[in-house]
């Protein structure tokens, strides 16, 4: 009989076999994966943001998945969306008797839930629509950049987006969310991480496999769809270097470089923002990925007591 947790979480960097991890995992606990990927949300976004699905299967069964694929591509996601539709996920997850897993590496995601953050809506501003109007877009983009954390949404493609959200910005800064009762304050949270050279190699390694696997053609086929190349490129990373090279701004040699460099610092950036979080008093139990597979389950599972 599994032991009950109300959530336990798997988090790192990218390209340290979290999705593995975590579908083994869940398989222990009787459990089900809530995705916590900014990107994985949008249908069709597949090679480029790693959807690789057959890691969900272990030994011929897959483990269900959630908070995948609910995003046309084009649109915005945030993070006040995923917490909505995190907490309506794991609760049909705990209806079935099941434990949600939440898996994933983007930070401000993962934090919303597990520090239990409480959002308001930020008001019309008046007087800071004053001061902004005559600034120029260049000047408001670096004006939202000084302050910006949350990273998630596409804001920069028109005047109005722009403003506005500089309005949430200063909201949010004056208004610090407070969180709110938080029952997942002690819930476990496991991390998986390589070392700094193994991360590298794994990163480009992995790279250079799903170029060979499509990701240029997903990306033309996105555009085909209709999905302008400036919302494309604000999806960051593959989406932002492989349709800077369709649309001639780079070769293909100069792409891959500067892809594979800026994946690198993504990872580094996560790693960050994860001891960060412990700063602020998370606990995370790390595994070292250079371990392997069945080492690091039965210190996860040693840790969680089942």
């Amino acid at each position: 009989m599994s032991k009950v947790f109300p959530l336990v979480t798997v988090l790192g960097p990218t390209a340290v076999g979290k999705t593995t991890f975590a579908a083994n995992l869940a398989i222990e606990l009787n459990a089900e994966i809530n995705s916590a990927d900014s990107r994985q949300v949008y249908r069709g976004m597949d090679i480029g943001t790693g959807k690789d699905m057959a890691d969900y299967t272990v030994n011929g069964f897959t483990v269900p998945s959630h908070l995948i694929d609910i995003a046309d591509p084009g649109t915005e996601y945030n993070v006040f969306q995923f917490q909505r539709d995190f907490e309506a996920a794991r609760l049909k997850v705990i209806e079935r008797g099941k434990i949600p897993l939440m898996c994933g590496g983007t930070g401000m995601y993962l934090e919303a839930v597990l520090k239990g953050y409480s959002f308001a809506e930020a008001p019309f501003d008046a007087e800071l629509r004053k001061e902004l109007a005559d600034f120029q877009d260049d000047e408001l983009v670096a004006r939202l950049h000084q302050s910006r954390i949350v990273h998630n949404t596409t804001d920069i493609l028109d005047r109005e987006r722009l403003i506005r959200a500089i309005e949430i910005e200063k909201y949010r800064l004056q208004n610090k969310s407070v969180p709110k009762e938080n029952i997942f304050l002690n819930t476990p949270v496991l991390g998986i991480r390589f070392d700094r050279k193994i991360v590298r190699q794994r990163i480009t390694a992995r790279l250079m496999q799903r170029l060979n696997e499509g990701m240029v053609e997903e990306v033309q086929h996105l555009i085909e769809t209709g999905i302008t190349k400036e919302r494309l490129k604000m999806y960051g990373l593959e989406y932002k270097y492989i349709t800077m090279f369709l649309d001639g701004e780079l070769n293909y040699n100069q792409m891959v470089a500067l892809l594979n460099t800026a994946i690198h610092q993504f990872a580094k950036r996560q790693m960050t923002w994860f001891r960060r979080m412990e700063n602020n008093g998370l606990n995370i139990l790390w595994l070292e990925g250079e371990d392997g597979l069945q080492c690091n389950l039965k210190k996860a599972k040693d840790y969680l007591k089942i």
